[in-house]
């Protein structure tokens, strides 16, 4: 998840980026014309959302698109982490809500059902992005791990960078004696989620801890979101940890090729994300757009240790007045002109046609 302030976005400070950008009120025709281009009908009134800190940056540039277009509505997103958008959602305080991974079946879904009263609440993915394994290790540039070895060296059965397990993954590479120190996150995360699932299902034999937003394996250091994760990673010889693209990116953190379910190691492009991607299943029901990843895959071309944000809607019981804003955004980010700003943000588009199975599942909402 990605940590930082809390985005607070009104129509008020559009105006001021408007202005720096020359789109100010004289332009209004210019706004009505990129709203239109995007699909959007520049619906009035106010929404709240809150949850994963992982999609933080794309709701960000989302409602500032939107708002450059809508001067009359106000949408707010607070990060504060999937689990806490959640609840809040499920109490009534936010309209909807981020999640890095689906409702879970049983008491937290049919609390959401209880908040909507008139229908059930659906998850709709949204943002899309690879999770990399950054290390630190001096002398070494490039880096291949499988999925076992993955396992092995994060629950502490591979302790030193020298090991023959790792070596044999990357011949001709010339690794240090030097210990491994790695870094999970000490908070509940959908991040830890995601990649402790890639780990359950490509390296089952290595892996025996399960999945959970609350990392599982009891060796190595915890630290506080991913940005924590990062800073321990380049700040340590020897460190290795798992992170959001950007985070790898930004820090100038390398990162690993990691291994498929047929062993080859693949790197985290964004053409190989988006594929993997492709090749999930639909497994909710009615308009509930709820993925199964596709870990048996052996395409070399699909990254296969991704994370995927859902929003958090009722699918009927929404009022009145929020409706046609919530309607109107949603379908705008889930848009081919809203999933376009994506990449440049670290993140990547989804794929065409679970962007339209998405679009559908919001023009639906009442």
């Amino acid at each position: 998840m990605r940590i930082s302030t809390k985005v607070t976005i009104t129509a008020t400070l559009t105006v001021s980026a408007l202005a720096l950008s020359g789109c100010g009120s004289d332009n209004s025709g210019s706004s009505a014309n990129s709203a239109s281009a995007a699909g959007i009908t520049c619906a009035s009134g106010a929404l709240t959302g809150s949850g994963s800190t992982a999609q933080q940056n794309a709701m960000a540039q989302w409602i500032k698109q939107y708002l450059a277009a809508c001067s009359n509505a106000n949408i707010n997103y607070g990060g504060g982490g999937s689990g806490q958008g959640v609840q809040q959602f499920t109490q009534g305080t936010v309209d909807w809500a981020g999640s890095d991974f689906p409702l879970a079946q049983g008491q937290e879904q049919d609390s959401a059902n209880a908040r909507c009263k008139t229908g059930p609440a659906i998850n709709l993915p949204m943002v899309a992005g690879p999770i990399v394994v950054g290390y630190n290790v001096p002398g070494v540039n490039n880096l291949n791990l499988s999925a076992g070895t993955q396992a092995k060296i994060f629950s502490g059965k591979i302790t030193n960078w020298n090991d023959p397990a790792i070596a044999q993954e990357n011949p001709g590479v010339r690794f240090p004696s030097l210990a491994i120190q790695t870094f999970h996150r000490s908070d509940g995360s959908g991040t830890s989620y995601n990649y402790s699932s890639y780990l359950a299902n490509e390296a089952r034999a290595d892996w025996t801890y399960g999945v959970d937003k609350n990392w599982p394996a009891p060796a190595g250091q915890g630290a506080k979101g991913t940005q924590g994760i990062a800073q321990g990673v380049k700040s340590t010889p020897g460190g290795i940890g798992y992170m959001e693209l950007s985070f790898a990116t930004q820090n100038q953190i390398p990162y690993a090729k990691v291994g498929n379910a047929a062993g080859q190691f693949v790197e985290a492009t964004p053409e190989n994300t988006t594929n993997f991607i492709s090749k999930a299943k639909v497994v909710g029901s009615g308009n509930d757009v709820r993925l199964q990843f596709d870990y048996t895959n052996t395409d070399p071309n699909a990254y296969p240790n991704v994370l995927v944000t859902y929003e958090i809607v009722c699918s009927a019981g929404n009022t009145a007045d929020k409706l046609p804003l919530l309607k109107d955004f949603l379908g705008y980010a889930a848009s081919a002109p809203g999933q376009q700003q994506l990449p440049a943000l670290g993140y990547v588009s989804l794929p065409a046609d679970l962007q339209q199975k998405v679009q559908q599942a919001v023009g639906s909402l009442r």
